[in-house]
């Protein structure tokens, strides 16, 4: 038997097998009304042939007839930062019931591999985009083919609806909110703070609910202990800004019996500088991220954290989109949805109560 070129078995494959015409084998795999036509007999040797031979509908054939490549772009920030993970797999896991294929790029935390992938998708007819965002780039102006394209589009991480794009986030500002309060329930009121980059999306509004708490509290932040992290270049920049910012507030002088971390990777290099300088976690400073990635679970100690709900973000994200599409083929407007996802404490082995020693784990 002669297979084609690409190497995949083809309906012409088992049609030659059975000794039929291509016509009669794509109507019987196909189930199309004309199959019961079809003897029984016939039916079942062409299911039992494609069977044997491993065939497989050519999906991109039916795509052009249909007009509908049944992908959805999905463009991720930075697939090595472990933020990225949680919701790249929570998209996957809302988009196979629908039987809709990922095309999944990574940019790269680098613009010009955006602007590419971008147009790559829309080249490819990718049905739908969601990008995970979470960084510095101008994503609004970014996503204007797209949006031109009559694409629908669902972004994680950021607030784009005043453009016109359905966004997925949580609320940075009470994150911030429940971070202090939580330190001063511990006793703390000497609280170190590490701001995010100044650039990053989330880190206006965290600072801002930290600002807030302290103030309703009357817990007052010491300038000198409130550092801000430098730019991120990859994922591994907020673990060396925490390790470094660790470093400065320590050569102030300044005590301090806690740190709140801008997000779990500057917390884990806090946790490092803490300890380089003869410091235990959380005996002598309790240490608090953001986030609730997969390494602030199973290091030791496991940081507390303020968790997003990652997974479910990116699950919402994919039946977002899937819904968007159905609304175009059925000619229905859908306006912008903003959706914040609910934060949870999750407290483990970084923190404890101000002079007394933390000796189980526990998730809240």
């Amino acid at each position: 038997m002669s297979q084609h070129k690409s190497g995949h078995v083809t309906l012409t494959d088992v049609a030659q097998a059975c000794g039929l015409s291509v016509s009669t084998v794509s109507i019987v795999l196909n189930k199309a009304p004309l199959s019961k036509n079809v003897a029984e007999k016939t039916r079942q040797q062409v299911r039992a042939t494609a069977k044997k031979l491993g065939y497989h509908p050519d999906a991109f054939a039916r795509s052009l007839r249909r007009r509908c490549s049944q992908t959805i772009g999905v463009l991720a920030y930075d697939l090595s930062d472990p933020y990225c993970f949680p919701v790249v797999r929570g998209i996957q896991e809302g988009l196979q019931p629908v039987n809709y294929l990922p095309m999944l790029m990574d940019a790269q935390t680098r613009r010009d591999l955006f602007d590419n992938y971008l147009q790559m998708l829309l080249e490819q007819r990718a049905e739908g985009v969601i990008v995970v965002a979470n960084w510095v780039f101008d994503e609004a102006n970014l996503l204007n083919d797209v949006r031109k394209n009559n694409v629908p589009v669902v972004i994680v991480s950021r607030d784009l609806t005043d453009f016109g794009v359905s966004s997925i986030l949580v609320d940075n500002e009470e994150g911030g909110v429940m971070a202090l309060r939580y330190l001063y329930d511990l006793g703390h009121r000497k609280i170190a703070v590490i701001r995010g980059p100044e650039e990053l999306f989330d880190s206006e509004p965290r600072w801002a609910g930290v600002q807030r708490a302290a103030s309703e509290t009357g817990i007052h932040l010491d300038p000198r202990l409130v550092l801000q992290l430098p730019s991120m270049v990859d994922p591994m920049s907020g673990f060396e800004g925490g390790l470094g910012c660790t470093r400065q507030m320590l050569q102030t002088g300044h005590k301090f019996t806690a740190v709140l971390a801008f997000d779990d990777l500057t917390a884990l290099g806090v946790v490092r500088g803490l300890n380089e300088a003869g410091l235990r976690v959380p005996e002598d400073c309790s240490v608090m991220g953001f986030d609730d990635v997969l390494p602030a679970a199973v290091a030791t100690p496991g940081i507390t954290t303020i968790s997003q709900p990652l997974g479910k973000m990116g699950i919402l994200a994919a039946e977002w989109t899937v819904k968007a599409i159905e609304s175009l083929d059925q000619q229905q407007v859908q306006k912008p949805v903003l959706h914040y996802a609910p934060l949870k404490l999750v407290e483990r082995m970084s923190t404890a109560r101000l002079g007394r020693k933390r000796k189980t784990e526990r998730n809240g």
